[in-house]
């Protein structure tokens, strides 16, 4: 079924199967740190946590506090060319629907 999935995945990022896949491909990452570009001045904003799909949102889950949560069918993911963490893109719930641009970066393993 795995391989089936993967030669017949949707290639448009505009789709929601593309953008559902997107969030099952990262779901479960551990999380080193969240940043936020904001007035051209990149901030982390939080550490140590994960990513995780609840009531078909992406949360993203660091410094003990939901930073970020968007319904997966808004949700723009793109992963980094490293593989080493991913940003996301959409109306963020917590707060206030507003659109919002977090990159994620994973904890590296060996």
């Amino acid at each position: 079924m795995g391989l089936f999935k993967k030669l017949f995945q949707s290639k448009n990022p505009n789709s929601k199967r593309y953008r559902r896949d997107m969030a099952e491909r990262i779901c479960g990452h551990r999380i080193r740190y969240v940043t936020e570009k904001i007035d051209g001045v990149e901030t982390v904003i939080g550490k140590e946590g994960s990513l995780c799909i609840k009531d078909d949102d992406l949360l993203v889950y660091a410094s003990a506090d939901v930073l970020f949560r968007c319904p997966i069918d808004q949700l723009s993911a793109w992963e980094l060319l490293s593989k080493d963490g991913v940003v996301l893109t959409g109306p963020d719930k917590e707060h206030g629907g507003t659109e919002r641009t977090v990159m994620v970066f994973y904890v590296y393993y060996r």
